[in-house]
């Protein structure tokens, strides 16, 4: 029988001997506990084997003996009249079952008045309580094992007695009234009142009920059978037992910064936290702080994870009571934690890379709502994520108002933030977006126009159901809440969990990523690349630094229709459109293009070294032009602006404006007048552009800035287009001028000792470009793969129409997921295609992905099996994009 119980301790390095499918989860818990020079209270395990067939005549010697250990531990004899050792049983199940727990063994007629000298008589008689409520929960057990109803139905109601009791108990003053007697009765008759006469009789009366239970679970066909579950008795250590006692428990390191740290409290001369006033653990007296400080230092070492424990000082001597993985600890504390092992060696930079997940970062990148503070406010639960956050502002409802609002705010020196609120988004509400704190929406979802132009800007967006949502002039019904313009929301976009909006204003807590260690995470994972990368989309200064900051090699999408939707650009870029002839364009086109040049210069710049895309005018021209009455007076305001002279030169009037934008407006523009095709009508407009990309390369490169722009055509179908647009033709004595003798023009009058390489590429965004790839590839220089639409075109789904029956076709799984966030098996075919297809007509092909789709860590993975050379996403899922990849990398290096 002694070859079945295992003593366990600090120090005592038994673990290789013990068997360990023969003690349960907790007993190799607590040998693993004492392996690492914790100081845990020591104890005895009773193996599996023993625990369901020992007899009480053979236990009890070995217990004695045993016990006689845990005494001289502890400087207390077991059940004694003046200084009482008392144990908990604990069940330690080969599996995660829940099992009850016995405490306070040893608590009887004769110990009580002794442990009452250093608790108390009322925590006494409390603990009391607590040790009749395992037993009847044990027998409960016993009972529920043995489908016996009517008997589990009279414990349950002996509990409640022993909890109605306990309570009574609370509520006096003192323990006046109670007696041993008093309280062992209510369990009568489940639990015999004569183990309270004798702590060894309770001890083996409990280990006996226990070995019951074991085997009616063992049992199969009236035969026991295999038992993996052991039982474990331990000491119980109390904080209250004496003046120079306490309780406490701590993290390893602070949860929320990171900081190396202990972060917790301790309750002077108190059992547990109820009740008490914590103090801060690092105020705890020296050499337990010491000691606690190095039991933290190895846990952190061994599990590589943040780790709580709970401590006892009982009569100045320190015990570890328990250590638990932390789930309630955020991203930034396990990078730091990550990167303090590493500068130890105790990890290597695969470790530290691999133990993140990609998402989690996201926690990094964005501010928090603070819980505390939308305690008192309404909460309209629901909607779609379009990008995560939180975002606080007075919402407005047009892009005008919203503008008004901020600009008055910065005048009277009071809150500038502010929410916009809009069905739908469209080409002009991009300063609303820019100036907003996070964007409402209800048209489309993560892929819709305000969703993508949200996360470019890094703003909060979020996509409601169109059934939640009633806009009525300056005010919406959300929620059935009425919310009027002026009045301050509190958008609630986590990116686990359901989204939420909060009526009123809550407290944030904003992202740091400079102190979060984000950025040595990063620079880890970059090393694990090899011939891949991650860029980012960007086409503003602020886009463009935040994306360096953050690991970019680049801009892999500058989406240059961003850039005229500038309030000072947009009437400059109407005008253009509204010219009367292709001599008056090319005026206007004139000023256009200085705008343009000063865009490219500061992206170039900031990106000295690293490739840049530009991505040439996309967008139909309708989307520039007012959409409204209101709109189109403002603009006729720019035309003839108060101060101006009268001429003789008559304008275009609202009813000419309003004309030119319902001429221009077409019934499907996603597949209509835009991209490539605007340049085979206008072909002026990508002259102006890539003039422009000329002279701030050499401007730069005069600088001493070294410059890779490169060039994309947008909406390519056939070789044809491309071979035209970059080539140009000469037919019936016209000519169309190719974007290369642009380039050769441009660049003789430069006066460069040395010509600079402008690459020519194209996206692949609809199916005929992907099956023609081979043929693109003989004037393309790259791909870049426009998946979003590529999407779009293959499945004939429409990203802002989607979400309406979206939910249908998942529930009834006629789509795995959303194809706007992940692959389609189609799309991945097609561009899988088109890898294969160019690479063989030019080898050297660069290719690559754009948009959203490129941080998702699954479509990452894909990517670099297709053979893209990068992918490329918004500013602030560059990180995330970034260890995708490098954990893809490695698991399959």
């Amino acid at each position: 029988m002694k070859n079945n119980i295992y003593y366990f301790e600090v120090g005592k390095k038994t673990k290789v001997s013990v068997p360990q499918d023969k003690i349960g989860i907790r007993g190799r818990q607590a040998f693993e506990m004492g392996d690492l020079g914790m100081p845990i209270v020591p104890g005895l395990i009773l193996d599996s084997d023993l625990a369901i067939s020992f007899s009480e005549k053979e236990l009890l010697p070995e217990l004695k003996k045993n016990i006689a250990s845990l005494e001289a531990k502890t400087e207390k004899k077991y059940a004694d009249a003046k200084r009482p050792l008392l144990v908990k049983i604990v069940i330690s199940p080969g599996l995660q079952l829940s099992y009850p727990s016995i405490h306070n063994i040893g608590l009887t007629k004769e110990s009580l008045p002794g442990f009452s000298q250093f608790t108390g008589d009322k925590f006494a008689y409390g603990e009391l309580h607590f040790l009749l409520d395992g037993l009847l929960k044990l027998e409960k057990k016993i009972a529920e094992a043995k489908d016996d109803q009517k008997t589990v139905d009279a414990i349950s109601s002996k509990i409640s007695e022993v909890f109605a009791s306990e309570k009574k108990l609370k509520e006096k003053k003192d323990a006046t009234g109670f007696t041993v007697e008093s309280i062992v009765h209510l369990a009568h008759p489940f639990i015999p009142a004569e183990i309270f006469d004798d702590g060894y009789h309770q001890l083996l009366f409990t280990l006996t009920r226990i070995q019951e239970l074991l085997r009616i679970e063992a049992t199969s066909d009236g035969v026991v059978g295999s038992n993996d579950t052991a039982v474990i008795i331990q000491p119980m250590v109390y904080g209250n037992f004496g003046k120079n006692s306490s309780s406490g428990r701590f993290f390893t390191r602070n949860v929320l910064t990171g900081e190396k740290t202990l972060d917790g409290v301790f309750y002077q001369a108190q059992f547990n936290e109820e009740g008490a006033q914590g103090v801060d653990i690092n105020k705890l007296e020296k050499s337990h702080l010491q000691a606690l400080q190095l039991v933290a230092e190895n846990l952190e070492s061994y599990y590589k994870q943040i780790r709580e424990l709970r401590f006892t000082i009982e009569d100045g001597k320190l015990w570890v009571i328990d250590q638990r993985m932390v789930s309630e600890k955020s991203t930034r504390a396990d990078i730091r934690l990550l990167l303090d092992l590493l500068k130890a060696k105790k990890v290597d930079e695969k470790f530290v890379v691999n133990e993140i997940k990609p998402s989690r970062l996201n926690e990094l990148l964005h501010p928090v709502i603070e819980p505390a503070s939308v305690k008192t406010l309404q909460k309209i639960p629901g909607g779609i994520s379009g990008a995560p956050g939180a975002a606080i502002g007075r919402v407005y409802f047009s892009t005008e108002a919203l503008i008004a609002a901020y600009r008055q705010a910065q005048k009277d020196g009071t809150d500038t933030r502010v929410i916009f609120c809009k069905e739908a988004t469209f080409a002009d509400d991009v300063k609303a977006v820019e100036l907003s704190t996070g964007v409402l929406s209800s048209h489309g979802g993560y892929s819709a126009h305000a969703s993508v132009v949200a996360r470019q800007y890094g703003k909060v967006s979020l996509v409601l159901d169109e059934k939640q949502i009633k806009y009525q002039a300056k005010k919406a019904v959300i929620g059935g809440i009425v919310v009027n313009e002026g009045d301050y929301l509190s958008v609630n976009v986590p990116f686990y969990g359901e989204p939420s909006i909060y009526v009123g204003k809550a407290n944030t807590v904003q992202a740091d990523v400079t102190t979060s260690g984000l950025k040595e995470l990063v620079d880890i994972a970059k090393k694990s690349l090899v011939n891949f990368s991650v860029r980012a989309n960007a086409d503003t200064q602020e886009g463009a630094e935040l994306a360096l900051a953050l690991g970019a090699e680049g801009i892999g999408l500058c989406r240059t229709e961003h850039m005229f939707f500038n309030e000072k650009r947009i009437n400059v870029f109407r005008e253009m459109i509204m010219a009367k002839d292709k001599a008056e364009r090319l005026k206007i086109l004139e000023k256009l293009k200085k705008f343009q040049k000063d865009d490219f210069y500061k992206l170039l710049k900031i990106m000295a070294g690293k490739t840049v895309i530009i991505r040439l005018l996309d967008p139909p021209l309708h989307e520039f032009l007012p959409h409204n009455e209101q709109d189109g007076k403002k603009f006729l305001e720019y035309l003839n602006p108060p101060t101006k002279k009268e001429t003789t030169a008559k304008g275009p009037t609202l009813k000419d404006v309003m004309a030119k934008a319902e001429a221009l407006h077409e019934f499907n523009p996603m597949l209509g007048h835009r991209g490539s095709r605007l340049a085979v009508t206008y072909p002026e407009i990508y002259a102006m552009q890539v003039e422009a990309i000329v002279e701030a390369s050499y401007q730069l490169k005069k600088e001493g800035i070294d410059v890779k722009p490169e060039i994309m055509l947008p909406v390519i179908m056939n070789e044809n287009e491309l071979k035209l647009l970059i080539y140009g033709k000469k037919i019936e004595g016209n000519s169309f001028k190719g974007l290369v003798e642009v380039i050769e023009e441009t660049t003789s009058r430069q006066n460069a000792e040395a010509k600079l390489e402008f690459k020519i590429g194209t996206m692949i965004e609809i199916p005929a470009a992907a099956l023609g790839a081979g043929s693109l590839a003989k004037y393309a220089q790259f791909f870049s793969f426009g998946t979003n639409d590529l999407t779009q075109t293959t499945l004939g789904l429409s990203r802002d129409d989607f979400n309406s029956f979206m939910p249908d076709y998942t529930q009834l799984d006629v789509l795995d997921g959303n194809p706007f966030r992940d692959l389609d098996p189609q799309v991945k075919e097609l561009i899988q295609i088109a890898v294969r297809r160019g690479s063989l007509t030019r080898p050297d092909l660069e290719m690559g992905l754009c948009g959203e789709h490129g941080a998702v860590p699954e479509n990452i993975a894909f990517c670099r099996r297709a053979g893209l050379n990068y992918v490329s996403c918004s500013p602030f899922s560059v990180p995330i994009a970034i260890l995708a990849a490098a954990q893809d990398y490695l698991s399959n290096s």
